[in-house]
This record gives structure tokens, sequence and C-alpha cells, in this order.
């Protein structure tokens, strides 16, 4: 992005007023962006921002729709790793007002979009939420037996980082396609091999790896 470009210099004014707190400097830097926006690449730069700043979810849905339609307009490669991000606001505003179905809409195709999000803490961030969305927004009647969490609940019990940290990340991050799947299995195996957890906890991993085999 050009540093030069008013949509830009404002909302990275209205970025540094958020780190210090000042909410409402913040709304305005981002609405004078959204008014100096000259083309609908600005345009839904400077509304991804102003969606973040409304007092009701209904005018935050409305403006990352904005975001989304102003993307749709420009359609080419400045705005393509913009989508995964624009799909889960979306996903997360539908979430707000109660329509589950429309949410979940939006972050499957976020999660489409994730290959085009460069690699880095910002894509792994990105990822958590999605994959937040699509468990929040799964299906009620589509809900089996989840040994993993309560696995995960003990060993935060016990601070066991190192069990933690093999396996957290695959289940947080899972967008449940089968190579996700395949991740969480592979490290409920290599913690399962081991065989340094107290019984219960070896007998839940060996519960849990045969459940996933069964599916």
């Amino acid at each position: 992005m050009d540093p030069h470009n008013a949509v830009v210099r404002l909302c990275a004014q209205g970025m540094s007023a958020e780190a210090e707190g000042r909410e409402a400097d913040a709304r305005d830097l981002f609405l004078r962006a959204w008014e100096a926006a000259e083309n609908d690449y600005g345009a839904c730069v400077a509304a991804h921002y102003v969606a973040r700043h409304q007092p009701t979810p209904q005018e935050t849905l409305r403006w990352n729709q904005e975001c989304l339609t102003r993307a749709d307009r420009v359609g080419d490669d400045r705005v393509r790793g913009f989508y995964a991000s624009l799909h889960a606001n979306m996903g997360r505003a539908h979430l707000d007002l109660g329509q589950p179905e429309k949410a979940r809409e939006h972050f499957e195709s976020a999660a489409e979009g994730l290959a085009d999000v460069p690699a880095g803490q910002y894509g792994e961030w990105l990822r958590l939420r999605i994959a937040r969305g699509l468990r929040v927004t799964a299906a009620a009647g589509a809900a089996q037996e989840d040994p993993i969490r309560g696995l995960l609940m003990r060993f935060c019990e016990r601070a066991d980082l190192e069990s933690l940290s093999l396996l957290l990340p695959a289940y947080l991050g899972g967008l449940g396609r089968p190579e996700d799947e395949e991740r969480i299995t592979t490290a409920l195996r290599m913690l399962h091999a081991e065989r340094r957890l107290p019984e219960p906890e070896q007998a839940a991993l060996g519960h849990a790896i045969t459940l996933r085999s069964a599916a």
C-alpha cells in the first residue's frame, strides 16, 4: 500500500489511535478515510476499518458487506489476499446477529481464501479465527463425542505445556479438511507413543485415536 495515499495515511493514523485507546478519534479518522476514497480499492480498505467502530451488529454487518462488495468490484490481485479476512468478518457479524447458517457460509469461504494469505503470524491468527467460527457454527446434529477437549483440559490443569504445544495448534487450527484431521490424529498418536502421560490420559488418547480411525 502507498503510504502517501490519503486513505492509507488516515487508516494508519486511525490504527495508532486505536492502539492508544482513543476510540472516538480512531472512528473519526476511519470515516475521513472513507470520505477520501477515490476508487473501490480505497473504499474497500476504509470500510474494513469503519466496520470495527459501529454501535450495533446491524451497522457492523452493513459496513463489512460494503467492504466485501468493493473488493468484488476491484476483482484483481490487490484484494485477493483480503478475502479470508473479509469473509471471517462477515461470519462474525452474522453470528452476532444470531444467524449461524449465514455465518457458516462465510467462514467456509474464509477457509478457502486462506491459501491467498501470506504465511506468518497474521495468517496463523486468521486461521484460528476461521476455525473457531467453523466449530461454533457446526450443525448440532453433526456433533460427535470429542474426547480431545477433555484431554486438553487435563493438560492445562497439569500445566503440561509440552503436550499442549503438540496437540493444541492442530486442534484449534483445524478447518475440518482431511489434512487437518490427519494432523490432529498424528499429534494424538505421537503423544500416545511416548507413553509418559498418566494412565487415564493414555487411555483417553487411545480412545480418541480409535474414534478418529473409525470415522
